[in-house]
């Protein structure tokens, strides 16, 4: 297999082959057991790469910023720009382009990194926007080979807003690589359409599927992982009332995950969690609803086959593969297998 992602926009994952997101895959993988081994990396060196993000982060920021570090690039994280103010996206994205070689953004809307893509020259990486967060999900399908060993043929169900991005990207991800992926949600929060039409049309090829459901137990039996993701996204925080209302039924908790009837069933969460009360938005809507933990109790969050945090190391991996995968020369091996020395 020879792929060649050089000077790829990474937006959504809709634009990639099955062999392509397999490929992103194995390097975030190289690129893992490379830093574990504490290996300086050099395949960045030169590069100039500029962050830019409407919505707070944790995770996606500073994986980025380390990915880039680690690999030799040198990273401005841009907070104050004129970009849709003074300056038109459009202009801000040709003068972005003659300084970097690389444009990180997290924002609100896919409309933005498409024309930063369009008009900068350069690659542009989506941290998030509300339509797709494709980086999370190769980080999510490394978790799941780390566990399980494989991709294919696995169930998948996840549970909540099924229309946010995280269930969009999510059923991209599981249609393209041959997975059984569950939406399991109200019906009036299903996902979009003609996104599950052509998922199933591309499921079809894969031998995967796509299921819509609001029934639990007919959802979650046999699945291997169990994923939810905040009841409430940001930007939409006016719609607390009626998503507690929607989704209450839905919490992932020792019940919903004994009745998968899988000993090795995994949990994942993309994270900020609402499992507990230590943070300030959990203690506001503690105060307003009564609630002490939202989309999963603590006790699954904290339980053995939760694997949020080994899911959040592998952002930084699997970013880092992106960058590395549309910036440097596509060296694989007698396999096909990316070489990330």
């Amino acid at each position: 297999m020879s792929l060649n992602l050089y000077h790829r926009n990474f937006l959504t994952l809709r634009d990639f082959t099955p062999d392509e997101i397999i490929f992103l895959i194995d390097y975030a993988a190289a690129l893992k057991e490379k830093k574990q081994k504490g290996i300086r990396g050099h395949l960045l060196e030169g590069k100039n790469i500029v962050s830019i993000f409407e919505k707070t982060s944790t995770r996606t920021r500073c994986s980025f910023e380390v990915g880039a570090y680690d690999e030799g690039a040198n990273v401005t994280y841009l907070t104050n720009s004129q970009m849709g103010k003074k300056e038109s996206i459009e202009d801000t994205a040709k003068v972005l382009g003659r300084f970097y070689d690389g444009i990180a953004f997290r924002g609100f809307s896919q409309d933005t990194v498409k024309a930063l893509a369009e008009f900068s020259g350069v690659p542009v990486w989506n941290g998030l926007t509300d339509t797709y967060h494709p980086t999370q999900i190769l980080a999510d399908m490394l978790t799941i080979r780390e566990n399980f060993g494989d991709l294919a043929g696995r169930k998948l169900v996840f549970v909540g807003d099924a229309r946010n991005n995280m269930g969009n990207s999510l059923m991209i991800g599981c249609a393209k690589l041959g997975m059984h992926f569950v939406a399991l949600a109200p019906k009036s929060l299903f996902p979009d359409e003609e996104l599950v039409s052509a998922m199933e049309k591309v499921a079809k090829e894969t031998n995967g599927s796509i299921t819509l459901t609001d029934d639990i137990d007919e959802a979650v039996q046999n699945a291997d992982v169990i994923y939810t993701d905040v009841w409430v996204s940001m930007g939409e925080e006016a719609k607390t009332a009626e998503r507690i209302a929607l989704l209450k039924d839905y919490q992932v908790n020792e019940e919903m995950i004994k009745k998968t009837n899988n000993p090795n069933v995994i949990f994942l969460h993309c994270l900020p969690s609402f499992h507990d009360l230590n943070t300030k938005v959990a203690q506001d809507v503690h105060e307003k609803y009564g609630l002490t933990e939202m989309e999963v109790t603590d006790r699954v969050f904290r339980a053995p086959y939760s694997k949020v945090f080994d899911e959040a190391e592998n952002r930084m991996h699997a970013i880092k593969a992106v960058m590395c995968a549309t910036l440097a020369e596509n060296k694989v091996d007698d396999k096909g297998k990316p070489i990330v020395e």
